[in-house]
C-alpha cells in the first residue's frame, strides 16, 4: 500500500461576482429549442392506427383539422379533411384489404424555437412496423415514420408521411 501527504495550502482563487451580473443570471430563464409535450398525443396516435386498422377512416380522421395538410415524403400531398377522408376510404374499400400496425414508438415534442423549416408548437413523432394485404392478394411490409403537426385547438393540421413506395407499388401490381 501507498500513502502520501502533502500539507501544503491550495491557493485558493477568489472571485467576485458582481450584483448586476447575479442578478442577470437568476432571472433570466432561456426557453429550450424543443421539450415533451403531452402524453396525451401519444394517445391520439395509438387511438388513430386502430381506427385505420379496422377500417374506420371516420374516426381516424376525427382527430385532423378541416384544413388539414397531408404530405408524402415523395413530394405527394392532400389539403383538406375531405380530400384525405376521401382518399383512404378509397384506399381501405378498394385498395387494401386489411392493414395493421405493431411495434409503435410515438413520441410527442413541443417545439419551442424552429431549427429549421418546422412549425413551432406541438409534434408527434411516430415510428411503426405496417403489414398490409392488397386486394391483388399481395402482402407489404415496411416501418413508417409519420410527423403529425397540432393546431390550437388540439387538431392535426399537417401530416408528414415518410414510406417507401417501392414496396407498396409491387404489392398492387396485378
Amino acid at each position: 500500500m501507498f500513502f502520501g501527504c502533502n500539507n501544503e495550502k491550495a491557493t485558493e482563487a477568489k472571485t467576485e461576482a458582481t450584483p448586476a451580473a447575479t442578478t442577470a443570471a437568476t432571472t433570466e430563464t432561456k426557453t429550450a429549442p424543443a421539450e415533451f409535450a403531452d402524453a396525451k398525443y401519444m394517445d391520439i396516435g395509438r387511438k388513430g392506427l386502430a381506427a385505420l386498422s379496422a377500417g374506420d377512416v371516420d374516426g381516424w380522421v376525427s382527430s385532423y383539422a378541416d384544413n388539414v395538410v397531408y404530405v408524402w415524403n415523395n413530394g405527394d400531398s392532400l389539403a383538406g379533411k375531405p380530400a384525405v377522408t376521401a382518399y383512404w376510404k378509397k384506399r381501405r374499400t378498394e385498395v387494401i384489404d386489411s392493414i395493421a400496425f405493431t411495434n409503435s414508438v410515438f413520441l410527442p415534442i413541443k417545439v419551442n424555437q424552429p431549427q429549421s423549416v418546422e412549425q413551432p408548437g406541438v409534434w408527434l413523432l411516430g415510428w411503426y412496423k405496417t403489414d398490409a394485404k392488397y386486394k391483388t392478394g399481395k402482402k407489404m411490409s415496411q416501418w413508417i415514420h409519420t410527423d403529425m403537426h397540432f393546431n390550437e385547438a388540439d387538431k392535426v393540421d399537417r401530416v408528414i408521411m415518410y414510406l417507401d413506395r417501392a414496396p407498396i407499388n409491387a404489392a398492387m401490381a396485378k
